[in-house]
């Protein structure tokens, strides 16, 4: 796939896939890498053994797991390149394109459950049972032992903020400026979310309005958020941070956390929206904008609202073409770039790659087009889990058609210190996102004012 101008130098390495030796740039994700050089089935899938390719780029499907350095199950979207790394594709036989299993999926079309198949029959039954177990779970087992962890790290400060997106970075900007003491936690390399990683449109912000993190704040990257817990010295949030000798356990305690997780990518119901070449949204922006790679030469897309017109200007900007726009619930704004239609989305032609795209026009007939790749942008789900497990309470919303975080309009939850802002809210734009952190922020440090924990 074609590879765009990095604005930063980097490094030409070489990684090896399965005894091919693949060019890539350090810096590179491992997916990246290999959507790079035209590697686009990653592994398959563990009951039907359909092909598998990234999704998301964001960690949160299963789509781009592999072997890396005999580790398996490895997140290739989250894994760096380094000199030598080899990777290995999963749960396939004798290979990910020549999988014998792939049969599976024809000889059963209309599903398979190995739970009651031959049940009851003598014999039949034993052998089903031994030959589920031998190919049931995903990967093989590591080469080696995991190394010895590090030595966790405790942290303590008056507000912890989960997340260095639009609303984060919102809240830690106003935090600094009222003087309150903070920590951001990121799972990124570099922090800004949407704003850094998605397609941008006029009415965002500008990154560069949350560039600062003064003294009164603390950022730390490429650090997961694995829970939120109570012991006997209070509340803390549990993350993993990728160091240099290896991953370290961070316990934060705070008394005030804001969580700014935004949102899942959102899946839209089509035949063979499974196979590699569709992606989310925001996948296809992360892919061009943090990676410097163009996964594919011509896009169809479909999904609703503003993101879907905006990552459209940013494929064609960079030198793809963009076949056609199916917008599932609204009709397309007057100065909607190429072709643009309300309609539903039928179908991704292909086996192991995207061919082609169905698709029917409101009150119009069948029609398809061919493409190189899908992009599925629609409404993103609220990531509601960290707050719910610190006791937000979570409600249907119908607007959103989607699950969110009950808050007031200041951010406060049911949960015992938490605070919400952004998308757990449900979808909003990056402006709308960074206005809820601020509120909520300011609303923070009204209570630690009141307490005397704001320094």
């Amino acid at each position: 796939m074609p590879r765009l101008p990095h604005p930063a130098p980097s490094r030409e390495i070489a990684i090896e896939l399965e005894g091919q030796t693949i060019p890539c740039r350090e810096g590179d994700s491992v997916a990246s890498a290999l959507i790079a050089a035209g590697e686009h089935v990653f592994a398959r899938s563990v009951k039907y053994h359909r092909p598998r390719g990234p999704w998301c780029m964001t960690g949160e499907c299963s789509h781009c797991l592999m072997r890396v350095d005999g580790l398996p199950n490895v997140f290739t979207c989250r894994t760096r390149v380094r000199p030598g790394m080899r990777i290995e594709r999963q749960n396939a036989f004798p290979s990910a394109e020549h999988d014998v299993f792939r049969a599976i999926d024809f000889l059963f079309p209309k599903g398979l459950d190995h739970h009651e198949m031959f049940a009851g029959v003598p014999v039949a039954e034993q052998v089903m049972a031994k030959v589920a177990r031998h190919l049931a779970g995903l990967g093989l087992l590591p080469e080696k032992e995991a190394p010895p962890r590090l030595p966790h790290e405790t942290l303590e400060v008056p507000v912890a903020i989960a997340g260095a997106g639009p609303a984060g970075l919102a809240a830690a900007r106003e935090l600094s400026n009222l003087g309150v003491r903070f920590l951001v936690l990121e799972r990124e390399t570099e922090p800004g979310g949407r704003l850094r990683y998605g397609a941008v449109g006029p009415k965002d912000p500008p990154l560069s309005a949350f560039a600062q993190v003064s003294s009164f704040g603390a950022l730390r990257l490429c650090t997961t958020i694995i829970g939120l817990y109570d012991d006997e010295r209070g509340r803390y949030l549990a993350a993993v941070e990728e160091t240099a000798d290896g991953p370290r356990l961070l316990k934060v305690y705070a008394q005030r956390f804001l969580i700014a997780t935004g949102g899942h990518p959102t899946m839209w119901p089509f035949v063979n929206n499974d196979i590699p070449g569709v992606y989310s949204a925001r996948a296809i922006a992360t892919l061009i904008r943090r990676d410097g790679v163009l996964p594919a030469r011509s896009f169809a897309l479909v999904g609703t609202g503003p993101e879907l017109y905006d990552l459209s200007r940013l494929i064609v900007a960079h030198g793809a073409a963009v076949e056609v726009i199916v917008d599932v619930a609204a009709d397309p704004p007057e100065d909607a770039p190429h072709r643009s239609l309300r309609g539903e989305a039928l179908k991704a032609h292909g086996r192991t790659g995207v061919r082609g795209f169905s698709f029917r026009p409101l009150n119009g007939r069948n029609e398809r087009v061919d493409c190189d790749a899908v992009g599925v942008c629609v409404p993103a789900s609220p990531a509601f889990e960290l707050a719910s497990q610190g006791g937000a309470e979570v409600e249907l919303s119908e607007a959103h058609q989607t699950f969110r975080v009950r808050a007031d309009e200041d951010g406060f939850t049911a949960g015992p210190g938490i605070s919400v802002a952004g998308d757990v809210l449900g979808q909003m734009t990056a402006a709308q996102a960074a206005d809820s952190g601020a509120r909520a922020a300011r609303a923070i440090a009204r209570v630690l004012g009141a307490v005397g924990g704001a320094r």
